[in-house]
């Protein structure tokens, strides 16, 4: 009988950041250790973090990425650590073709023990690794104290064949699966199934360590777990947060013996905390401490500054409210109590004499005058941003972003958009979650809520309300004429996001949205919206992914395209 303790470190690497990332691992290894554990596995490509794109290319990062994890198996025997198995990803390189390998090595005795590469290379949605990686030619099996351990890299379980397959037919006691698997609502349950069939495959139980943390526009949630060969769940990590399980393998044991499991999370509460940790990551790693935004007294603006609150705390909020002649009182109320429910930076900065001197000189109308007021709006936040050294934030959503319904230049500026991918109505849902958090007095779950005296994010309210309730039931408006509503130019938002779902993220063609239902002329509409937009997306700043087909990477159309339905 063997039996083993395996420590899951679920970590957040920064990509570029070998220091730092093997630091972390030291860091968590000596926990390992402390928890009597014999191995510890860390996320895909540990140390380089992930994804590392083109940076792979670059002879001196592979050089330096592989110096790195020599000198990380010496530090982890000058500590004492040299018995312990430390399984680390990083990127090697194929003698055959000096291309590089997404790899996986084990840290053993002073020396990089054993090494595996990557097989299946994704090349769909947001991964394009066929055009930087060279696939692996062989499986690996690790013999750790007579236990027979199959080790696998994210996609390789994800396809048929190859060396799940293998392994299949070589006794393994345990497949063990590092991943570096993007945040997309519904993807936990995908997760699970896909591990139960390959522990059923492989008859034996499954490790499925998963990374957490921002990197760019992707979003890694962490929720790292253990599946029997029956597809019992033995173990689960915390998601959004960087957390050390632990599970004990039995290999004459016909059923394991389960550990700590984590609580699922709210659907509405794991999307939050996704977008909040993709700014608070994005933040961190740029080296931005605060943020700035316009603060219309909108839903769209009230939630970004509510993840922003809880990203970095309402001390570091700058919200600007910036009225013109034809902002309304309630507008210009929502917008002053949402700060003060933050504990936020309030300035009130009046477009109408900036938006006088330009039509002195230029005499605008119609759809140039409107944008023209948005313009100044986004020169006022990005002059903060300079100023102040804040990262300016867009808060635009996805129903906007999809039909061009944003100024480029104007309410579109920033260096980041927390709620891209957020269609208007999944806006709507998540700012009564928030106000039901805040309610009850509750922070997100996973990620760090900084609160503050003044009421910031994650302490409770006297009115038991974050989010100004004006804000969320009001009709939304740019507010760039008298009486404008969004309506007047969009189907109304309910129906608007339920086209673009099947015509985006299922690529429904016009025939498609007919037999879906969809009337003709709001079908045309739509259509005709989305199509003329592209070249907007393509300027909008960087945001987090959280559903399965999001603008940037997952969808790639030409700016200049005469195809019409």
């Amino acid at each position: 009988m063997t039996q083993i303790r395996f420590a899951l470190a679920q970590i957040d690497t920064c990509v570029g950041d070998l220091d730092g990332n093997a630091a972390k691992v030291l860091d968590y290894a000596r926990r390992a250790v402390a928890a009597h554990a014999r191995v510890v596995v860390f996320p895909e490509m540990t140390l380089t973090g992930y994804p590392i794109e083109d940076l792979a290319l670059r002879g001196t990062f592979r050089r330096a990425a592989w110096d790195k994890a020599n000198e990380l198996a010496a530090a982890l025997a000058a500590e004492g650590m040299g018995g312990l198995y430390v399984a680390v990803g990083t990127v090697g390189t194929d003698p055959a073709t000096d291309k590089p390998r997404n790899r996986l090595v084990v840290l053993h005795d002073g020396v990089v023990w054993a090494g595996y590469d990557k097989h299946f290379l994704p090349n769909y949605g947001v991964f394009d690794e066929f055009r930087i990686f060279s696939p692996g030619d062989r499986t690996v099996v690790l013999d750790v104290d007579g236990a027979r351990i199959g080790v696998a890299i994210c996609e390789d379980i994800w396809q048929d064949g190859g060396p799940v397959a293998e392994l299949a037919g070589l006794g393994v006691d345990l497949l063990l699966t590092m991943n570096g698997s993007p945040y997309e609502e519904g993807k936990t349950h995908t997760r699970l199934e896909l591990a139960s069939r390959r522990a059923a495959e492989v008859g034996a139980p499954v490790i499925y360590l998963n990374q957490v943390g921002g990197q760019d526009d992707l979003v890694f949630d962490g929720g790292s777990f253990v599946v029997d060969r029956d597809g019992t769940l033995l173990q689960r990590s915390p998601m959004f947060m960087e957390d050390l399980g632990l599970f004990d393998l039995d290999t004459d044991a016909d059923r394991q013996t389960p550990g700590r499991i984590a609580p699922a999370l709210d659907p509405d509460e794991e999307v939050y905390a996704a977008c909040v940790l993709g700014l608070k990551d994005y933040m961190r790693k740029n080296r931005f401490t605060g943020v700035t935004l316009g603060l219309s007294g909108g839903i769209d603006s009230a939630l970004v500054a509510a993840m922003a609150a809880d990203a970095c705390g309402g001390a570091n909020v700058w919200g600007i409210s910036m009225p013109s002649m034809y902002s309304s009182d309630g507008s210009k109320d929502d917008a002053a109590e949402l700060a003060a429910n933050l504990g936020a930076h309030y300035d009130v900065q009046p477009i109408e004499p900036l938006f006088v001197a330009y039509q002195d000189q230029l005499a605008l109308d119609g759809v140039a005058a409107e944008n023209l007021q948005a313009r100044i709006r986004g020169v006022i936040v990005m002059a903060y941003s300079n100023a102040k050294g804040l990262l300016a934030l867009a808060t635009g959503n996805k129903s906007e972003l999809a039909c061009g319904y944003s100024t480029i230049y104007g309410d579109a500026v920033g260096g980041y958009a927390p709620i891209k991918d957020l269609l208007k109505t999944r806006v709507w849902e998540l700012a009564r979650w928030r106000n039901r958090a805040a309610a009850a007095g509750v922070g997100i779950g996973g990620v760090a809520v900084v609160g503050n005296e003044s009421g910031g994010a994650g302490t409770p309210l006297p009115h038991g309300v974050m989010i100004p309730v004006n804000s969320i039931t009001k009709a939304p408006s740019a507010e760039l004429r008298p009486g404008q509503k969004d309506s007047d130019s969009l189907p109304e938002y309910g129906l608007l996001d339920r086209v673009l779902a099947a015509y985006i993220e299922h690529a429904h063609g016009r025939a498609d949205l007919l037999a879906d239902g969809f009337d003709e002329r709001t079908v045309d509409t739509v259509m005709r919206l989305v199509d003329r937009a592209e070249w907007k997306r393509r300027q909008y700043p960087l945001g987090p992914k959280v559903t399965a087909l999001a603008f940037g990477r997952d969808r790639r159309l030409p700016v200049t395209n005469a195809f019409r339905e």
